[in-house]
């Protein structure tokens, strides 16, 4: 499409009818222009499209695949696997006739109270990013553009829709846009999706900074930037800032807004040009369908058919590949099958599979654990245990009902009585549907009272019992010392039933490694007590301290660390080998490492790459680094006896804290830890890396602390030099001191130590300071001439 031309041939008022929707899920159709609507579709783990526009667009959707959910997926830590999953659902997503999918999901998981983090990766923005860059990559591969969202600091479902994030500007540009940069810069999405909440006072699609400041200037980015559903309050000032398409469609309110905001001078008609042009842009990236466009049966019959069966198959290995072993005490994994198994928990036959809200998908195939086990365990007991909220449970054969009718104690006593009658006991415990959703948050981390009674109960009636967990973000597991074995699942998908017999019968290695923390207790947790806000703000009070860099930082004990997870056999890392090239900005660390299977079969590991600021000790370090951060990972898979040589090069970015000063990237100069490890308490090999530095330029002025001063090393070198020099001066002709003592730059930098909060001016204010108004100007001279030179 010849954008320029195709502008000229467009009224004003068509062009304004470009930047909201037609209805729900497509854009607005301008077919005697040529212009054909676009389809979008929710889709951070499956095509999501409505069979009918029910209220808020929600209700029954066509048949697709339910892939496993982004908070099992990020636990994969596997760069090929979510390639793999992009271009599966891209794939069906052309089937149905879908131009957009919206995500990835890459927020941050601030708090695990959240009841959307079934969506999102990871508490670390470097995993999300790189996750979520993969799968992006993969989807506009195959032709179906996507909308990484929400962007940004839309971490609580509590009062979304209105919250103000007060958040520093290190901790915004450290965790909670990085994923997002990584992302645009290295994946190029078609369109990005603003949030709903405030950022620092303005709203998300309504921010300069957040989408025209960063977004287009910083970042560079040239795609389409859409608003969450309902997420735009004033559309004229959306569209000043940089949001090109509301959604969903406004009945011509946006409109309306849009041209009486360019009468007022709000907007003007340059910025409709160039929103309504990305918007033709989008248009013509996307490929035209093919037929009719339209989801009928979503290909479960026909050509369709065997995209649908692949996917299904890529679903189960998925599942599997992100399926966490947190414990497996006596190698009670994989099951042993020549006795009774005891399967306990109406999870097992009802399973939670996905999460709720707006990404819900209507699985083609939906396999049941208890069905999968079935197939391979001839001696298998099953007692439901407890009863799912509103949720009856379905009729399947082979399977030994509870009597109709049973309380909650009966339902535990035979369970217990079941579990005993097994040589191995397998509990299936989780959260139900209703604990956990888009639009509120989660009220605790503790599983369900009834579930917690029924898990004590068949442990005192066998010892020998294997949890299975089900849940879409981290449960407290204080019951954990009391099972020798502990599989977290997560919300695994359609095939999610497969993959778990596949994992705890031996066929499949559990390859997930836990992409948050999990804490003991809520109390631990870095967001406790600036949660979830109040007078419409939250603050972000931790900071950079988020998931794993609270915990470590803070030294806190935790349930499981990040980045935990066993297999079924045991990896050895050897030969560390860390060596720097470059100088200063063009400085880059080089680490390599062996990692070889040192057990008796095949299996998967994930190669975590940490590193430690220089000179660290803790949160008395100003500024405050974290103890150590996820620099890189790589997953391996190995057969028995076998290495891989593993490569990892940082860059200075990637050794570098925001400045909030200067508003830009910092290496501090020094010695730092190189940490390589199975999680972020498993750090098996270590070394140094020193760094030269990059050196900002100053953000100082005369009414700049001595302090603030010292800490930037060009503008202390220019301090100290004056200093020194006015010391020299001071000297008289007998050689007396006549500075106040200081008599060398030793006892100078000691005398400055203590009156470091001192802004210079007030210094020189003081009878006998060294700092004097003709030194004050000799600084700002520098000053102005360093800003200069930049």
């Amino acid at each position: 499409m010849d954008i320029p031309a195709a502008l000229r041939d467009l009224s004003l008022e068509d062009k304004i009818a470009l930047l909201s929707g037609a209805g729900f899920w497509e854009t607005v159709a301008l077919p005697n222009h040529g212009i054909r609507p676009l389809v979008l579709s929710d889709g951070p783990h499956g095509v999501r499209r409505p069979s009918g526009e029910a209220v808020l667009g929600l209700g029954e959707s066509f048949p697709a695949t339910c892939f496993p959910a982004e908070c099992a997926t990020a636990c994969s830590w596997d760069r090929s696997l979510l390639t793999e999953l992009g271009t599966a659902v891209a794939r069906e997503a052309r089937l149905q006739g879908v131009d957009v999918l919206l995500g990835p999901g890459l927020n941050i998981k601030r708090t695990p109270l959240c009841g959307r983090n079934f969506e999102y990766f990871s508490e670390d923005p470097l995993l999300a990013g790189e996750l979520g860059a993969a799968w992006t990559r993969a989807v506009q591969a195959a032709g179906v553009g996507t909308s990484p969202k929400h962007f940004a600091a839309n971490n609580q479902e509590a009062d979304r829709m209105r919250v103000d994030a007060v958040v520093d500007q290190r901790t915004l540009h450290e965790i909670y846009l990085r994923a997002f940069e990584i992302v645009v810069r290295t994946a190029e999405p078609w369109t990005i999706m603003a949030a709903y909440n405030k950022i620092n006072g303005l709203h998300a699609a309504e921010s300069p900074w957040l989408l025209g400041e960063m977004l287009r200037g910083t970042w560079g980015y040239e795609g389409a930037v859409m608003s969450d559903w309902g997420a735009v309050t004033n559309r004229a000032a959306a569209l000043a800032a940089g949001l090109d398409l509301e959604m969903p469609s406004s009945g011509g309110l946006g409109a309306r807004e849009i041209t009486a905001g360019l009468d007022a001078g709000m907007v003007t008609e340059e910025q409709i040009d160039a929103a309504a042009a990305r918007i033709l842009r989008l248009v013509d990236r996307v490929p035209p369908r093919s037929g009719s466009g339209t989801a009928d049966t979503a290909g479960t019959a026909g050509s369709g058919a065997a995209v649908y069966a692949a996917s299904h198959d890529l679903a189960r290995r998925a599942a599997a590949a992100s399926m966490v072993l947190l414990k497996n005490e006596g190698s009670i994994l994989p099951l042993q099958t020549d006795g009774a198994v005891a399967v306990i928990g109406e999870l097992a036959r009802t399973p939670r599979y996905q999460g709720s809200g707006s990404s819900k998908v209507n699985p083609v195939r939906l396999v049941s654990p208890l069905d999968a086990l079935q197939q391979d365990l001839p001696e298998l007991l099953f007692e439901p245990g407890y009863a799912l909220p509103a949720s009856p449970a379905p009729e399947s054969e082979a399977t030994l009902l509870s009597q109709p009718g049973a309380g909650p104690v009966d339902l535990i006593e035979t369970a217990a009585a079941a579990a005993a009658a097994a040589v191995t006991a397998v509990v299936f415990l989780g959260l139900p549907d209703e604990a956990e959703s888009e639009g509120y948050d989660r009220t605790t981390l503790d599983l369900p009272d009834e579930q917690l009674e029924l898990l004590a109960a068949v442990l005192q009636a066998n010892p020998r019992t294997v949890v299975v967990l089900s849940n879409g973000g981290v449960v407290t597991t204080a019951w954990a010392d009391r099972v020798p074995a502990l599989l977290e699942a997560w919300l695994p998908g359609e095939a999610g039933g497969s993959a778990l017999a596949d994992v705890l019968l031996g066929r499949a290695d559990p390859g997930g490694r836990l992409a948050e923390t999990i804490p003991v207790r809520l109390e631990d947790t870095a967001a406790y007590g600036n949660y979830p806000g109040e007078n419409g703000a939250v603050r972000y009070g931790e900071g950079v301290l988020v998931g794993y860099r609270w915990y470590d930082t803070r030294r806190l004990e935790v349930a499981f660390p990040f980045g935990h997870g066993l297999s079924y056999t045991s990896f050895g890392y050897t030969d560390l080998d860390i060596r720097s090239t470059g100088a200063g900005a063009d400085q880059e660390v080089h680490v390599e490492l062996t990692v070889t299977n040192t057990g008796g079969r095949a299996g998967s590991d994930v190669v975590q790459l940490y590193v430690g600021a220089p000179d660290d000790d803790g949160a008395q370090q100003r500024p405050l680094r974290p103890r150590r951060e996820l620099r890189g990972f790589e997953k391996v898979h190995l057969g028995p006896g076998e290495s891989r040589r593993l490569r990892f090069s940082l860059d200075a970015r990637a050794l570098s804290r925001f400045d909030s000063e200067s508003m830009s990237w910092v290496a501090d100069a020094g010695e730092y830890r190189i940490e390589v490890g199975a999680s972020s308490r498993d750090l098996r090999l270590a070394g140094v890396a020193a760094l030269d530095g990059t050196v900002p330029e100053p953000s100082l002025s005369t009414a700049s602390s001595i302090q603030e001063w010292l800490a930037n090393p060009a503008a202390a070198a220019e301090l100290v030099s004056a200093l020194t020099a006015a010391a020299m001066a001071g000297m008289d002709a007998a050689g007396q001191d006549n500075t106040g003592g200081m008599d060398n730059t030793g006892g100078l930098a000691a005398s400055l130590a203590l009156v470091g909060n001192m802004p210079l001016n007030r210094m020189a204010r003081f009878p006998g300071s060294p700092v004097t108004p003709d030194l004050l100007k000799q600084l700002e001279g520098w000053l102005q001439g360093t800003r200069g030179a930049q």
